[in-house]
């Protein structure tokens, strides 16, 4: 199960976070040898300074998790989360925007946590929320995530209607055709799932049930 781990961002983006549960997950991640810790902002510092001198990554969602926040307020957020130890960044684009057809603003507003990733030699990651959005909205989201120099785009937030489908992953792997990578986010809850995503070009699995995967079970109603 070693490689699956290596893919996954092992997750807890719940309100009612503990700072015990916190440290928990980055020492179940320095374990199982997973590619990062995902947070909220609060809790980047806590989780760099546990994760210093792992090879785990410390990972900050920013605009999470509706993505309406000002673009100002979601490049605070992405320049802080660095100064205080993030080497990733998981943006929720700006949803309503995307919805209203403004392409534009979309890929203004990658563009703009893109420089910022880029010049702190930080991976940036575009969450879409497939479930709220068209097959259509889904392609142009991938084209606007390329031309702005996204690293990833990704599935979902895992706090809206639904998560990652086997058929909007392969969407979105045929449409930025290498340009950028793929990660899936929400509902997926065992290592069958993760394999088949692995074997169709994912590059990474979003996931608050990484032990449960890396252990050969299957987690129960969890993101």
């Amino acid at each position: 199960m070693k490689k699956i781990a290596s893919f996954i961002d092992h997750t807890l983006l719940r309100q009612n976070a503990t700072k015990g549960q916190i440290i928990e997950i980055c020492d179940e991640a320095i374990q199982h040898g997973f590619a990062s810790v995902c947070v909220n902002p609060f809790w980047v510092p806590t989780v760099s300074k546990k994760l210093s001198g792992a090879e785990v990554k410390t990972c900050a969602v920013v605009g999470f998790p509706l993505g309406a926040t000002s673009s100002d307020v979601k490049a605070f957020e992405t320049q802080w989360c660095i100064q205080n130890g993030a080497r990733e960044i998981d943006m929720v684009m700006n949803i309503g925007m995307a919805l209203s057809g403004d392409w534009d603003f979309v890929r203004g507003e990658i563009a703009k946590l893109a420089e910022i990733t880029k010049a702190n030699k930080a991976i940036l990651k575009v969450i879409f929320e497939n479930c709220l959005i068209s097959k259509d909205d889904i392609v142009n989201a991938c084209r606007a995530s390329v031309v702005a120099g996204a690293d990833f785009v990704k599935t979902s937030t895992g706090f809206s209607t639904g998560g990652a489908t086997m058929e909007d992953l392969r969407l979105m792997l045929s449409t930025v055709a290498g340009a950028c990578k793929v990660k899936a986010s929400g509902g997926v809850k065992n290592a069958d799932q993760a394999q088949e995503m692995i074997a169709m070009g994912v590059a990474r699995i979003g996931t608050s049930s990484g032990v449960q995967i890396v252990s050969g079970k299957t987690a129960e109603g969890a993101y």
